[in-house]
């Protein structure tokens, strides 16, 4: 199919409908055929590039080691200021009170 290619063609602005020489229109991004002042570059906000992906890996990884720490340490200060003694004792002592149950 031939196009027209004469000096004196014209064409419509898709979005003034005004007349412009065929020469001096272009074509937005989105396909409308527009004349030179109407024409905007596409926004960059229009076409957002991708996040990064995050890496899910682990550079040089390696396997748990035993762990031999079995006994707690207690942080105190009291004991002339030693810190990190290790407890040796397991036995807890507490007390709640008397308590009265009456039955009838």
């Amino acid at each position: 199919m031939a196009f027209a290619s004469n000096k004196n063609a014209y064409g419509i602005c898709d979005i003034t409908g005004f007349r412009y020489k065929h020469k001096d229109m272009k074509k937005t991004w989105d396909g409308l055929l527009v004349g030179k002042d109407q024409w905007d570059p596409k926004h960059p906000q229009l076409s957002p590039t991708a996040p990064p992906n995050d890496p899910q890996a682990i550079k040089n990884a390696r396997p748990d080691t035993k762990d031999t720490n079995n006994f707690f340490t207690v942080y105190t200060n009291v004991g002339l200021g030693k810190l990190g003694t290790q407890l040796t004792s397991y036995e807890i002592v507490s007390a709640v009170g008397s308590v009265t149950i009456i039955t009838t």
